[in-house]
């Protein structure tokens, strides 16, 4: 992607819109002067008192319990150096995203204008009262060292560096790991480390603490060896100095090396290098975006390494989002006083052992692998990976209390394993997931409506996200100049002109139409005609095995888009209707609409055949479907011709379908409120848990009820999903946005992934 172009992406994605990444929400109501009046004064003075009289009831009254700080000083941004407070505040904020999302910690950034290490210590210090705990961010070494040691030894909060210590636990589970898979053992491998920054110097004092032996050590940092001899070194940096004199550069150090810990820069390694390493060795080349030495070279020039390195378009990514969240979560959760070594070597061997456990199938659908196991291309978990927020938090939870550092005993682990997974809804990870899936075996997407910006944007992102091989249709003169105006970069993007392709393609589309429809009226010279159509075109070329899926509708209506591709791949089999579904993002985890977009006025034979055709789909999103088809009337309790219908299908669906979880006709309330529905009809079928799959009695009602949640409850719509066609076609909303598109395009290639898929099975 042009650099210009993928800056101005980043500096959008930034300020669009309400500027930055992260807001203040609410969590109590305030929609009357009585919430007002609890909210703030009078109310507040109760709580306040109370916490006056015993100052541990802030955790009971505030969200202190739930609020880390995420802090810096910016003299350590990424990779950017010393840039200043200012300017690494949009790293800080998107620490505090990932909080939220992965563990549903709450955060305030804080950038400080301190450089000097008292005036530093003292600031944080004076903010005990607000937070849960303290994350400590992009300070340069060896300043984050002296500011992290007192911080912890002065504060009664958790304080971590994550910088020092989040690669450092990453980086030690798949030492572990990586020992046991090349059978070796910690105390007899010698290693080599090179960087002796922040990260280095954590790093490798955890591997002693964990058994490796510092003589076997050898560390460089950017002048070379560290022997006794420099003058140049702090003492934390010294402590690592070698005794060695056969070493005098990497290379050397390299020779009958076990194991190789890179936190420098890229490109530092040869192959030659590795060549002269032990028998099995394990190379960990975590500089990023380049590795010491790239993964495909290291993996060619040893067949017996194991290899990991700070990428995710690599196996074994060491990635600290695999252990700061949990880590905070478990330390938050009984109310640690610190964050100490048993805490960390507790989530070392928790995130060691998950890759050791049998990997769920929804990670090896968002990585769209068909069995992961424990082994080289495997040593820890993947960051979609759910356990981590159950068993890493717990982990460190229990060996704080353990530890004696835990203010508040846990002592029913399994409920609160369920409270950690009641924390995230799925809908946090549900489109990261798709997304992985797609990355996973690219396929060709049409654009049927090429000659928009909308369009030929989202061409662009998904070549760069590496989502879909885009294949565009239009003007080829109207989209290059799109393109050439707005500066998109698509390489060398297929671009075909339905209305002058005359060439042998274009006439066997016509003439597969022809016999398809020639008993529907249309005869070979419109079917040739029809084939100037984008849509007509795009829908043969699907099924003629030219593209593997298709995506249109921006700029039409929904029925004009969706007639070709009815027409020329038609339906499954077994499929009497298509159906449109929407998948509604909420705070509360995706909820599932439909039909939101094809059929008018379903009748009720057609309310059973959309509701298994949805029910079948929402399957394949790794969600167990609880349905509930909606009217205005509740079991009966009003009649019309929607209540009658909509229960008649219900009857239908309990009895052809009885392992179908779904009930009905019920209002829209009471199939998303537990407690509603359990209160006045204790006798439902999906009693105990919201229903996540709604089916609407008509169009109307559905396309009302999506675009209202979409504006006014804030929820993102993806979609519309067609469900029932034979091969990957895919219609969008008009003027959907080219984050919706984007979306809709990766649905399209896990849909053609899946359909792929079962036509192979099916052989």
């Amino acid at each position: 992607m042009n650099k210009t172009n993928r800056k101005l992406d980043a500096l959008e994605y930034h300020s669009k819109g309400r500027p930055g990444k992260i807001q203040v929400v609410p969590t109590k109501p305030t929609n009357t002067q009585r919430d007002l009046s609890l909210a703030y004064s009078p109310g507040v003075a109760e709580p306040c008192l109370r916490i006056a009289e015993n100052k541990d009831d802030v955790y009971k009254y505030t969200a202190k319990g739930n609020l880390v700080a995420v802090i810096s000083n910016g003299t350590a941004v990424l990779g950017l150096g010393n840039i200043g407070p200012e300017a690494g505040k949009p790293v800080m904020e998107g620490k505090g995203l990932l909080f939220k999302i992965y563990a549903d910690i709450d955060v305030f950034d804080l950038e400080v204008n301190v450089t000097d290490v008292d005036e530093f210590v003292k600031i944080v210090k004076a903010l005990e009262p607000t937070f849960g705990g303290i994350n400590l961010e992009d300070i340069s070494a060896p300043t984050c060292f002296e500011i992290e040691r007192r911080l912890k030894a002065e504060m009664n909060i958790p304080v971590m560096h994550d910088d020092q210590h989040g690669t450092a636990i990453i980086s030690s589970a798949a030492l572990l790991n990586a020992c046991e898979l090349q059978g070796k053992k910690l105390d007899k491998i010698k290693m080599v480390v090179n960087g002796a920054g922040a990260a280095a110097v954590s790093c490798s004092m955890l591997y002693l603490s964990l058994g490796v032996k510092k003589e076997n050590l050898v560390m460089f940092d950017i002048n070379g060896v560290i022997h006794p001899g420099r003058t140049d070194l702090d003492d934390m940096r010294m402590a690592f100095a070698t005794t060695r004199t056969d070493v005098q550069n990497l290379a050397d150090a390299m020779k009958g090396a076990d194991v190789f810990i890179g936190l420098s820069a890229g490109n530092v390694v040869t192959p030659d290098m590795l060549k002269v390493m032990a028998k099995n060795p394990i190379v960990f080349a975590m500089a990023n975006p380049n590795p010491e030495i790239a993964y495909d070279v290291a993996v060619e020039a040893r067949k017996d390494i194991i290899m990991a390195t700070g990428r995710s378009d690599y196996p074994n990514q060491v990635n600290n989002v695999l252990g700061f969240p949990y880590i905070f979560r478990g330390a938050l959760d009984v109310r640690a006083t610190t964050i100490n070594e048993a805490m960390k070597i507790a989530a070392v061997h928790a995130i060691a052992g998950i890759a050791k456990k049998t990997v769920p199938e929804e990670v090896n659908l968002a990585y769209n692998a068909r069995n992961l196991h424990f082994d080289r291309e495997y040593i820890i978990p993947k960051p979609m990976d759910s356990r981590l927020i159950t068993e890493v938090s717990s982990a460190v939870a229990k060996a704080a209390m353990e530890s004696g550092v835990a203010r508040k005993q846990i002592t029913d682990w399994d409920a609160y394993a369920e409270e950690l997974k009641t924390r995230l809804g799925v809908d946090n990870k549900i489109l990261r997931n798709l997304t992985n899936k797609a990355k996973s075996k690219l396929k060709r997407v049409v654009f049927a409506e090429a000659d928009n910006y909308k369009i030929l944007k989202s061409a662009q992102i998904v070549i760069d996200e590496g989502i879909a091989i885009p294949i565009l249709l239009g003007n080829v003169d109207r989209i290059k100049q799109i393109m050439l105006e707005n500066d998109l970069q698509l390489g060398d993007v297929t671009i075909i002109d339905p209305r002058s392709d005359t060439g042998e393609r274009a006439c066997a589309y016509a003439e597969y139409l022809f016999n398809k429809r020639q008993r529907r009226g249309v005869t070979l010279y419109e079917a040739k005609k029809l084939m100037r159509d984008r849509n007509y075109y795009g829908a043969c070329m699907v099924q003629f095995g030219d593209a593997d899926a298709l995506i249109s509708g921006l700029t039409k209506n929904y029925v004009p888009t969706v007639k070709p591709a009815l027409q020329i791949i038609g339906t499954e089999p077994g499929v009497a209707k298509v159906a449109g579904m929407y998948m509604m993002i909420t705070k509360k985890g995706p909820v599932f609409f439909g039909d939101t977009t094809v059929n008018v006025n379903p009748t009720t034979q057609d309310l059973v055949d959309i509701t298994v055709l949805i029910e079948r789909s929402v399957k394949k999103f790794n969600i167990k479907p609880r349905v509930a088809l909606l009217s205005y009337s509740n079991f009966g309790s009003n009649d019309g011709i929607i209540p009658e219908k909509t229960r008649e299908a219900v009857s239908i669906l309990h009895e052809k379908y009885p392992d179908m979880v779904i009930d009905g006709e019920m209002q829209a309330n009471f199939a998303i409120n537990p407690t509603l529905l359990q209160d006045n009809f204790s006798f439902s079928t999906l009693v105990g848990e919201p229903a996540n799959t709604l089916i609407f009695p008509n169009l109307e009602s559905g396309n009302i009820a999506y675009k209202l949640l979409q504006e006014l409850g804030g929820a993102e719509a993806v979609g519309p999903i067609l469900l029932g066609m034979k091969k990957s076609v895919h219609v969008l909303q008009l003027g959907s946005s080219v984050r919706e598109i984007v979306n809709m395009v990766t649905i399209a290639v896990v849909d053609a992934q899946e359909k792929e898929a079962a036509q192979t099975v099916a052989k």
